[in-house]
């Protein structure tokens, strides 16, 4: 507290004309500080606060001690004591009479109000009985017209439920009939298709062997064919070479001619230039013969691979018949199997074809 003063009286001005008591200051800054009550810690001992005694400053004193330094005096008035209150006056007879007067006045009122209380209550719960009443009758009606309801639909379901198991009666009826038509009708069909297959795997047969003895024929001739390609190439062959021969003979003799002539023409030439003309006429004729052999050989090789893929051609088609053949046959046995699994078992079929059509 003396520290608040000291700062209050250090925020005041320091003339002694202006002077205002500090108690309003301080207790206008306690009536604006908002109050906050602190809890009671257990273990601590509740203590009352001395009572503050109002001091109001009179005069501050301020002097330098030090360098720097303020050292302020604070005098203090003498305290004042707190006025005591005054009792309250007793009161005469005659407000003592208005008093009970209004007191009774008041319990007549309140006993008044009671009774109206209590009237109302009374109207209240006749209406709350009344109302249970009429909600007992709606209920009780409520109830016998649902039951009435109920027992209605009841029977309105019991007979849609009959009538609507005599309409699956008969149409599972309908549909087992159905099943049977269906059934005697795929045993016919698989009837026709399996004299069908062995008639048709009857006259594969015959045409493959038919197909058989035409290729073998075939080949044949081709063979034949190729023998005769093979002795006319070799006729020719020969023809040419003996006609190569004869040119090779021709020309030599012209050759010798020519050189005769030429010798006796041109004695006086080089023997280098004869060698050499001599030379060049010997490689053109050995070219000329390497080209004819070169065509004739190279004519005989593409008749010869023409001859083997025919002859490849003709095998794989000779055994792609021959392997669909085997399938065919393959098929025809597993049908006969089936159809004496089917001979020894009649009845098994006839249960899972109405179980898949169903």
């Amino acid at each position: 507290m003396l520290i608040g003063l000291v700062r209050d009286s250090v925020l005041q001005c320091f003339c002694h004309s202006c002077k205002a008591p500090l108690g309003l200051v301080a207790a206008t800054q306690r009536r604006g500080a908002p109050i906050t009550k602190k809890p009671a810690g257990k273990g601590k001992p509740r203590t009352k606060q001395p009572k503050k005694v109002k001091f109001i400053t009179t005069e501050i004193r301020c002097q330098e001690k030090s360098k720097g330094g303020l050292c302020y005096e604070v005098i203090l008035a003498e305290p004042t004591v707190p006025k005591r209150t005054s009792s309250p006056p007793q009161p005469s007879p005659t407000q003592q009479i208005a008093i009970e007067d209004k007191l009774r006045a008041a319990e007549e009122r309140r006993l008044s109000l009671e009774a109206h209380k209590l009237a109302a209550l009374a109207t209240k719960l006749g209406k709350i009985e009344e109302a249970s009443r009429k909600k007992d009758e709606l209920s009780a009606a409520f109830i016998s017209q649902t039951r009435e309801a109920l027992d209605a639909k009841m029977t309105n379901t019991e007979e849609k439920r009959e009538a609507h198991i005599a309409d699956l009666k008969s149409k599972l009826k309908e549909h087992l009939e159905s099943v049977e038509k269906t059934r005697l009708s795929l045993e016919q069909q698989t009837e026709e298709v399996r004299c069908a297959v062995e008639e048709k795997l009857k006259t594969a047969a015959a045409q493959r062997d038919e197909n058989i003895k035409k290729m073998l024929d075939r080949l044949k001739e081709h063979e034949d064919q190729v023998v005769r390609v093979r002795t006319g190439m070799s006729e020719r062959v020969q023809q040419l070479e003996s006609q190569i021969q004869g040119k090779l003979d021709q020309a030599r003799e012209r050759r010798e001619t020519i050189e005769r002539e030429q010798k006796e023409k041109l004695r006086n030439h080089n023997t280098v230039k004869i060698a050499e003309v001599r030379q060049v006429a010997e490689v053109f004729a050995l070219k000329a013969l390497e080209a004819k052999e070169r065509e004739l050989a190279m004519r005989l090789t593409a008749a010869e691979i023409n001859r083997q893929r025919e002859i490849q051609r003709r095998v794989q088609a000779i055994r792609q018949h021959e392997r669909r053949a085997e399938i065919v046959r393959q098929n025809k046995a597993a049908l006969a199997g089936q159809e004496s699994k089917t001979g020894d078992q009649p009845s098994s079929p006839v249960e899972k074809e109405t179980a898949s059509s169903g």
